[in-house]
């Protein structure tokens, strides 16, 4: 494992903003690899002045986005038999579609925003919503608006650890919990704080 995420390392050192397109498009498409090693390590070359801010998050969420599509149309045109009978040739396990499938279920539509800040369930929400052939604009735009908080704060953290990035990949899904638990409370203070300004 460690000499296959070194590979993906030395993509991204290689070819950039098209690394992270494809890799994110890949992570997004049920594919298992870390976003944390994809945008960590973005974040690091941000750090070291090899990539921007603005241009890893539009490369981060151009992949996301296009491996989210992907994934909403296999779920959409194949359904749930044809991904429980070839998805472990792409490394999916039933367990974690099936986690996907429980958010969904309980939440509609809504989880895709929700999950894309969550270990796991963010990687396969997008066949769920498919399954049950969900408005596409409307899982654009929840998939969208859910993965751009993730993306800018795994980037950000990338950066303001610098050489120490690689400290994300250890916390790993605590890390996922912490960030969750820090947007939310800027949301809330964000909302709170206007409720008081209209009073």
């Amino acid at each position: 494992m460690e000499t296959i995420s070194q590979s993906f390392l030395n993509f991204i050192d290689q070819f950039g903003y098209m690394a992270v397109v494809i890799l994110m498009a890949m992570e997004n498409a049920c594919i298992p690899i870390p976003s944390e090693l994809i945008l960590g390590f973005a974040g690091y070359l941000i750090f070291d002045e090899r990539m921007t801010f603005s241009g890893a998050i539009i490369a981060g969420m151009i992949g996301g986005m296009l491996g989210s599509i992907f994934a909403y149309w296999i779920g959409h045109a194949k359904g749930r038999d044809f991904v429980d009978k070839y998805g472990k040739y792409f490394f999916i396990k039933k367990s974690h579609v099936d986690l996907a499938q429980d958010w969904f279920d309980k939440y509609g539509i809504k989880a895709v925003f929700f999950s894309r800040m969550l270990p796991v369930v963010r990687t396969f929400i997008s066949l769920p919503a498919g399954f049950a052939h969900v408005n596409f604009k409307q899982f654009l735009f929840y998939t969208f608006i859910g993965s751009l908080p993730w993306t800018a704060l795994i980037l950000f953290a990338g950066l303001k650890l610098g050489e120490n990035w690689k400290y994300l990949l250890e916390l790993g899904h605590e890390a996922s919990i912490a960030f969750v638990i820090i947007f939310l409370l800027i949301i809330f203070a964000w909302y709170f704080k206007k409720k008081k300004r209209v009073k």
